[in-house]
């Protein structure tokens, strides 16, 4: 059996295991001095670049021709906005004085964050949902946390963040929003050339977040950060994570079925409404909080990340087979999670549903 098969069968995202990789050589040989400053520099142009893919791959079309449906997308999105925060507040004031505050505010963090494009497309497609609702949905959540998660970061965590500072909102506006209109600009040209090359796209995509957690996780080697966290702690916002992204699932559930959704639309809601992007939410931290406490900040982001792909694997499953058709009858589904790639006519096959999550 090749290394690459036998990542394949882990029962654990092989991203996640490069990202614990760079935090340990990022524990092993943090960037110091001159370094620092480089790889804080390349933070800078990495997050840049990552926006500007984002606004390149995120299709306008599709993204308003889903906004009919505004039922389902104000489920989402209040969800995405209003339940996860308000879970996140409650929980970040229970907390006070048992953990790190860094990672209390990791926690909040974490709820504050838009939802995922790629993987939530990918869960909504297996357990045979509304797609077409589900890429609306995860786009629209994906362009206003340009705005809101700097905004909920400002009103609910002004003490961590130092509030929505003339400098902070400077580095949004440089990093984060003129790169992604300037993306969507660009669409018209590039949107081909970037499907064309899928791996050079991905490479970006995951290495600019591989390079954000190495210079975090440096900050907070080098200023002696980790001293103030054990496994016991790691365990609890383990813990914590779980029981946030199940509050989330049983909630948004329940209520789709109150308000009588369909089974299909109740699927899209359950997996846009649960979700939070760690490949948008890394590059933010780095942006709105001080260097030093990022690298705790994250870390409950990281967990949640893994959580999120057990749980929804394991719940878009459950879905698939409660309504499976007969084999022959079975369309082919979308390739994540080892499953055969979608059709060219697909929603799936469209580029807003390659941005990662």
């Amino acid at each position: 059996m090749s290394i690459r098969a036998a990542i394949a069968k882990l029962p654990i995202d092989p991203y996640l295991l490069l990202l614990i990789a760079t935090v340990g050589l990022a524990w092993i040989l943090p960037a110091e001095g001159k370094a620092a400053g480089v790889a804080d520099a390349s933070v800078n142009v990495a997050v840049a670049t990552l926006f500007f893919l984002y606004g390149a791959r995120l299709s306008p079309s599709a993204i308003w021709a889903g906004l009919t449906h505004w039922r389902l997308q104000t489920l989402v999105f209040a969800s995405t906005y209003l339940l996860f925060p308000v879970i996140g507040v409650a929980l970040n004031l229970m907390l006070r004085g048992h953990i790190a505050p860094e990672a209390a505010t990791g926690l909040l963090f974490v709820c504050l964050l838009p939802s995922t494009v790629q993987s939530s497309i990918a869960f909504t497609s297996i357990a045979r949902g509304n797609v077409p609702a589900a890429l609306c949905a995860a786009s629209v959540s994906n362009m206003a946390g340009v705005v809101m998660t700097p905004a909920l970061v400002a009103l609910l965590l002004p003490a961590a963040s130092g509030g929505l500072s003339a400098h902070a909102l400077i580095d949004i506006a440089c990093q984060i929003l003129l790169p992604f209109l300037a993306g969507q600009v660009a669409r018209r040209w590039i949107v081909d050339w970037l499907l064309r090359h899928p791996v050079l796209t991905a490479v970006v995509d995951r290495g600019s977040v591989l390079l954000v957690v190495y210079a975090a996780f440096s900050a907070g080697t080098a200023t002696g950060v980790w001293a103030r966290v054990s496994l016991e702690d790691v365990a609890l916002i383990l813990m914590l994570d779980l029981v946030i992204l199940g509050l989330v699932l049983v909630t948004t559930t329940a209520v789709s079925r109150r308000l009588g959704f369909s089974t299909e639309d109740e699927i899209a809601i359950v997996f846009c409404g649960s979700k939070k992007s760690m490949a948008g939410g890394i590059p933010m931290a780095s942006i709105l909080f001080p260097g030093h406490a990022v690298s705790l900040i994250v870390l409950p982001l990281m967990l949640f990340h893994q959580a999120q792909l057990f749980a929804c694997a394991t719940l878009a499953r459950r879905y698939d087979r409660r309504a499976a058709p007969a084999p022959s009858a079975r369309r082919p589904s979308d390739g994540v999670l080892g499953l055969s790639s979608p059709s060219a006519g697909s929603p799936l096959a469209d580029p807003s549903a390659r941005l990662g999550g």
